[in-house]
């Protein structure tokens, strides 16, 4: 059986509700559900502003894990209105560029936090 690291974040909901940010197990990075949240608890209202806020969070966790965004091989977008789609898919797009990671887009009743338009978890394999 792998080994299994795990990373916080300094999210809130971590120890309330026991989970981690990221996990790697093996050659697997698991970033966690991931929303845009700045240390100060501020979120600004923009969805694009929003989506790179998490990729920002995402790409800190996997680095602390040995990967970046270059070893990404799934996304999942959480979004809480479908006219967002757009803004949040272009920064997904300049993000990423050619490296094109498969990717899931799904539009929910509501995220945890109501200030909150668009939730990412992503998944990384290295080597």
């Amino acid at each position: 059986m792998s080994e299994r690291r795990r990373v916080a974040s300094g999210s809130p909901f971590e120890d309330r509700f026991g989970f981690c940010r990221a996990l790697r197990v093996g050659e697997r990075v698991l970033v966690s559900g991931t929303a845009p949240v700045w240390d100060d608890g501020h979120v600004e209202p923009d969805p694009a502003a929003q989506m790179r806020r998490c990729l920002q969070i995402a790409s800190v966790a996997l680095e602390s894990m040995g990967a970046d965004l270059a070893d990404v091989v799934r996304t999942r977008m959480f979004l809480v209105d479908p006219a967002d789609g757009d803004a949040v898919g272009a920064v997904h797009g300049e993000v990423f560029g050619e490296h094109r990671p498969t990717a899931t887009m799904v539009v929910v009743a509501a995220l945890l936090d109501t200030r909150w338009k668009v939730e990412i978890e992503v998944e990384a394999v290295l080597g």
